[in-house]
């Protein structure tokens, strides 16, 4: 890997995303009543926020190899994901603030975000909830002959306990589906350690029981992720079949912004914490010859997107009350329920 291309691409993508996650942080402070926390006026973001911090490795790794016509789905915790697909940072932000000029007007919010133009369908409230979607996106490429396009699907260690992760599975191997499923093992289903609930070797035992091949990972190495990645993307758009591939990480942060992760052993995120993503990908780089003033440089302009996007959020207008009425399903004959 060259390290003044493609090195130095995936830790633009990986401090883009730490960046807007820690401005989305401080704009949700009081934006939930959760945790023993009261919500306030003066929040920028409304509702449960689910941050990827320290997990950045793996959407920049995969998504590097992905074209505009893949397709992604996501989980509640997204913004990485969604990021690293393409779709623009400012508008997201919009979205986070509820505003009319955000992808979705403003509706959906952190949970719900989706930016078809670069074949994001979408984060995910509901656990596991995204495997399905992705399964039902890559038959159709099949069908469609989508010209090697894949669908990707990532979900959390907390999915391969839902029924849902069976199914996907399942479908995808019986009809040899153009899909790449990711496992972002960061050890927590919400409030509870996955590792005590989770019978078995996890994801990937389940995925080779299933005569899917798959493929464990260190997700905090974003030199791993993309290499390893790179091989299990050209082998789905090949026809060969879905793969997994299994990234163990970490997640810093509690299972929503204001969470402060009283539940978990100070230790353990000591721990974690000294193989962050970001700093050891910045030794890589530094170790690669790459300067540290350019590092220093892709990670101010990051700070300086980000605050820009802020800005732009502010000021952004708010979706009409006549919004409310549209994008609201109806069961038909004008009956609503």
């Amino acid at each position: 890997m060259d390290p003044s291309n493609s090195g130095t691409a995936l830790y633009r993508a990986m401090v883009r995303i730490r960046a807007f996650e820690n401005a989305a942080e401080t704009a949700s402070q009081g934006g939930v009543s959760a945790y023993g926390q009261q919500a306030a006026g003066a929040a920028k973001v409304r509702g449960p926020l689910h941050l990827s911090t320290g997990q950045e490795a793996v959407p920049a790794g995969v998504c590097a190899h992905l074209r505009t016509s893949d397709y992604l789905t996501s989980t509640h915790r997204g913004h990485g994901h969604t990021l690293a697909k393409g779709a623009d940072l400012a508008r997201m932000m919009c979205e986070l603030f509820g505003k009319a000029t955000g992808f979705n007007g403003g509706k959906g919010g952190s949970m719900h975000i989706a930016d078809f133009s670069v074949g994001m369908l979408g984060a995910n409230g509901v656990v596991a909830a995204g495997l399905p979607i992705a399964v039902g996106a890559a038959h159709a490429q099949k069908l469609l002959r989508k010209n090697g396009d894949i669908t990707v699907c990532f979900f959390g260690d907390g999915a391969i306990n839902r029924g849902p992760f069976l199914e996907a599975l399942n479908w995808a191997r019986v009809y040899s589906l153009p899909v790449l499923f990711v496992c972002e093992d960061n050890r927590w289903s919400a409030t509870t350690a996955s590792g005590p609930m989770t019978a078995g070797e996890g994801a990937s035992a389940r995925a080779a029981s299933m005569d899917i091949a798959a493929t464990q990972v260190d997700g905090n190495d974003v030199f791993a992720v993309h290499g390893t990645a790179a091989r299990l993307v050209a082998e789905v758009r090949s026809g060969g079949g879905p793969r997994l591939l299994h990234a163990l990480t970490y997640r810093v942060k509690g299972h929503v912004s204001v969470d402060l992760a009283a539940y978990r052993d100070p230790a353990e995120l000591a721990a974690a914490i000294e193989t962050d993503p970001i700093a050891r990908a910045r030794g890589q780089l530094l170790d690669m010859g790459v300067a540290a003033a350019a590092l220093d440089a892709i990670e101010n302009a990051a700070r300086d997107e980000v605050d820009t996007a802020l800005a732009i959020a502010n000021a952004a207008p708010w979706p009409e009350p006549s919004a409310a009425f549209t994008d609201v399903q109806t069961t038909g004959a004008g009956q609503w329920y």
